[in-house]
């Protein structure tokens, strides 16, 4: 059965509309081996966008906690050379973060042209996190819907493409997560007081992400949500939306000076 990734600017999005099991009939070993011939297929169009060093990617990963962000990550990279990739955590913002306005520490994190980054969170938390977990005012964090559609803008206009994905998983399936990491000693330092309380507010969280999503939907930076109960079927998701954007970009190798050739002693 299909599933949309997108869903068309100006129409709500609903995560309850979204089935995060959905796997397109693909079964483990099949969906890996695609994403390793994607992930091989980014190695060679990264380099053609880092020798171009005329336009830059950016791939925001938001979801809820557990969601697999670090994976993804994981699996970008083992097909990225790290001379192409910069990736960025957004953490509690620090002191010096707090004393700029909300998208100072974003925009320092934008990935210069030529260059793939990856946001490990992301700006997007100012409209959920303190939402929920009410960190501010109503009257600071409603503005930014329009605030982070502004930015997107001028950014996309600079010359930097935003592949946003939304990692969506089910409630069930957080749990099992959550409880994989109470027991995992490699894995008990990510979990946290914070995580287990919010938890408690998972109707919030879905409420203000469907928010985000919908209101910053946008031509330039459109969201794509992304099932990822099964994370080998998430990792194909995500290999074969950076695999297409970069062709669709078809960046291309610098004119060679042949005059060089000549000049070799």
């Amino acid at each position: 059965m299909e599933q949309p990734l997108q869903v068309p600017v100006g129409r709500d999005i609903r995560l309850a509309d979204f089935d995060p099991d959905h796997h397109e009939g693909f079964d483990r070993d099949d969906a890996e081996a695609e994403t390793r011939r994607h992930c091989e297929a980014l190695d060679e169009l990264a380099y053609r966008l880092f020798a171009e060093a005329r336009r830059a990617v950016v791939v925001v990963l938001q979801g809820i906690d557990t969601s697999g962000k670090d994976g993804t990550i994981r699996m970008l990279a083992s097909g990225i050379s790290p001379q192409c990739l910069d990736v960025r955590s957004f953490k509690a913002p620090s002191a010096l973060e707090l004393s700029h306005d909300f998208l100072w520490r974003v925009h320092a994190a934008v990935p210069p042209h030529g260059r793939i980054g990856v946001f490990n969170r992301s700006h997007y938390e100012d409209v959920v996190v303190v939402r929920v977990r009410k960190l501010v005012p109503r009257g600071v964090w409603e503005p930014r819907y329009d605030q982070i559609n502004a930015f997107e803008k001028l950014l996309a206009d600079g010359g930097l493409t935003f592949v946003k994905c939304f990692l969506h998983i089910g409630k069930k399936e957080q749990r099992q997560r959550l409880e994989d990491r109470l027991r995992d000693p490699k894995k008990q330092w990510k979990l946290g007081p914070d995580d287990l309380e919010d938890r408690q507010r998972w109707d919030d969280f879905q409420k203000a992400y469907d928010d985000a999503l919908t209101r910053c939907n946008t031509e330039h930076a459109p969201w794509h949500i992304v099932p990822a109960n099964r994370k080998w079927y998430r990792n194909l998701v995500v290999a074969r939306l950076v695999r297409r954007t970069l062709e669709r970009l078809d960046p291309r190798f610098p004119p060679f000076d042949s005059s060089l050739i000549t000049r070799l002693d």
